[in-house]
């Protein structure tokens, strides 16, 4: 039997596996879903141990990865149409500690097709895509959850009519970060993202 104990340089901050993480934890170009909404996102797609995540429109990766971060037993596929970016996906992946994370290079919802059945489904990216609410929707079985987050009036109208036809919650979150102006500090607003979750019946 081998024992391995790892200690980190002094002054190491951890990472802790609870979800949002800093956002400098990621290489991202701009594609990445903020840590305070990502971590509102993460708790309403309710990681559970051994469950698979389709982490759909993925960018850096970051809410995929903090799903694994959960536990151990957790998995999840990435779905990302840049290469690049599901290169950089990759990378975040390990440099995080969740190697394993299955990264799927390609358009959904033609992607999607073949994936093993997830029990949640997060669309960060694309649900203006004719047939992708749909495809996601479909692969859920009963139980299973999906979380889809907007930014532009075009995406919220998609997520409006879906709540108005499936029901479950749909929110808006705003977060402003204090910032210098002048010799003072104010508030800066982010966008606001608006947020659907709803489990499948």
């Amino acid at each position: 039997m081998t024992a391995v104990e790892c200690a980190a340089d002094p002054g190491t901050v951890g990472l802790p596996t609870t979800p949002g993480l800093p956002d400098d934890a990621y290489e991202s170009d701009g594609q990445l879903t903020k840590s305070d909404v990502r971590a509102v996102t993460l708790a309403r797609l309710a990681p559970l141990p051994g469950e698979l995540l389709w982490d759909v429109g993925a960018g850096a990766g970051s809410v995929g990865i903090e799903w694994m971060r959960a536990h151990p037993a957790s998995r999840a596929v990435a779905v990302e149409s840049s290469p690049e970016r599901a290169a950089r996906i990759s990378r975040n992946a390990h440099r995080l500690g969740v190697p394993y994370l299955q990264v799927v290079t390609g358009r959904a919802p033609e992607s999607l097709v073949g994936l093993s059945r997830p029990d949640a489904v997060f669309i960060g990216g694309g649900v203006t895509v004719p047939g992708l609410p749909e495809a996601c929707w479909d692969a859920l079985p009963s139980g299973g959850r999906l979380v889809a987050n907007a930014v532009t009036v075009e995406s919220e109208a998609v997520l409006a009519g879906w709540f108005g036809r499936v029901g479950g919650d749909l929110v808006r979150i705003g977060v402003q970060r204090a910032e210098p102006v002048g010799r003072f500090t104010g508030w800066k607003p982010a966008m606001p993202v608006t947020i659907w979750s709803v489990v499948k019946p």
